[in-house]
């Protein structure tokens, strides 16, 4: 089944609409929304009712550190949906610690270095993601041992016992400017674990023709929060 992934950005305790990868200038969510009323992280999730929800902590993504506000946001949500979280993990002990907090961590390549990601791979098998993270038409990388060209970081990830993959296009989020097709089609036949897209769905069409690549599910906001892609289907 394919799987629509609601996505929740957090910035001090309260949920922002990304767009363009620019965090700073993201704003409050229930400004532009046309499904809920409120930023409230947990007032959100009551409202959807999601299945799956992948957070970012933005506060510690932009070196800013732990927000109070958004751990207690965090625990809040965990009992309500299956929680797949990025806060910036860079070290074992701080995979530790939100591991129990959320049923599966992110390792973007933005924050994480490969050793750390070999590491947490082996001790958490089947509870870490890796997000590949692109801007600007290059990789955000914390080492220099992750490949430029995503068809090869992907072959490097296919030895890990991972969750999934995800491709994060940071200029796409929040855009609805649509996808590379090929590139994810490409890629999809390349990778060992099931493989998420992030940034650029417009619609239900763009989900279809997502599926019909191979992809296994995709992350979504905008299109929720405009109301092409139906409420129901994140449940």
């Amino acid at each position: 089944m394919f799987r629509i992934v609601f996505v929740l950005d957090i910035y001090n305790g309260i949920a922002v609409h990304a767009r363009g990868g620019d965090r700073k200038k993201y704003q409050a969510v229930h400004l532009s929304s046309q499904v809920c009323e409120t930023s409230s992280p947990c007032g959100i999730i009551e409202t959807l009712n999601p299945r799956e929800v992948y957070i970012a902590d933005l506060n510690i993504l932009q070196g800013e550190g732990e927000d109070k506000e958004n751990i207690g946001e965090l625990e809040s949500l965990s009992s309500r949906s299956d929680v797949m979280l990025d806060a910036g993990v860079g070290r074992q002990e701080d995979a530790d610690k939100w591991l129990r907090i959320a049923n599966t961590l992110v390792l973007g390549t933005e924050t994480a270095s490969m050793d750390v990601i070999r590491n947490l791979a082996a001790r958490y098998p089947g509870r870490i993601s890796v997000s590949i993270d692109r801007k600007n038409g290059k990789l955000l990388s914390k080492s220099s041992d992750i490949p430029e060209n995503p068809d090869q970081a992907i072959e490097i990830f296919n030895e890990l016992p991972l969750k999934d993959i995800i491709y994060l296009d940071l200029d796409r989020v929040g855009t609805s400017s649509g996808m590379d097709i090929e590139m994810l089609s490409r890629i999809a036949k390349i990778s060992y674990h099931p493989l998420l897209l992030g940034g650029g769905v417009r619609d239900m069409a763009d989900i279809a023709e997502l599926e019909k690549a191979g992809i296994s599910g995709a992350l979504v906001a905008t299109a929720v929060h405009k109301q092409v892609i139906p409420v129901e289907q994140l449940r």
